[in-house]
């Protein structure tokens, strides 16, 4: 018995098996989008008992399931995506724009440490002496750009 004519044999249950063999590709293959494709053939199987529908519609019919589910899919999970309310969480230098640190290494040359933390941060601005208060004006990299801090 030659392939074709077993798959023949099987008729709609070729989809029905194509659907747990996705659904389970989906659990076991992290990353990939099985699911949508074994929900158009668990359809075009149950259209297929229903109709009886020939192998080169129920092909058409897969394909076209299958894309219209990619596009839904893609539209609605787009839709459901959140901005963060704390939008520089990942970005830690951002998050020191605009608050005051105290000088711990003095800054000469532009160039010298603050203390943020527990941690010293390399800073670039005005010659200060060590103890002087100063605002974070912007971030380059893991370098603070600061200025004096009014008083």
């Amino acid at each position: 018995m030659s392939l074709m004519s077993f798959l023949n044999d099987l008729g709609p249950w070729n989809w029905l098996i194509l659907a747990l063999i996705l659904y389970a590709l989906e659990a076991v293959v992290p990353g990939v989008n099985m699911v949508w494709f074994g929900t158009a053939a668990l359809v075009v199987g149950v259209i297929v008992f229903a109709t009886g529908v020939t192998w080169p519609w129920q092909l058409v019919i897969f394909a076209a399931i299958s894309i219209a589910t990619a596009f839904a899919v893609r539209k609605f999970a787009r839709s459901k995506s959140h901005t963060s309310d704390i939008p520089d969480l990942n970005v830690r230098g951002a998050q020191y724009i605009g608050r005051e640190f105290v000088v711990a290494e003095a800054i000469k040359g532009g160039r010298g440490r603050v203390r943020v933390g527990d941690t010293l941060w390399q800073a670039e601005g005005e010659d200060v002496p060590a103890g002087t208060r100063v605002r974070v004006k912007s971030v380059h990299d893991a370098v603070l750009m600061v200025e004096r801090a009014s008083a």
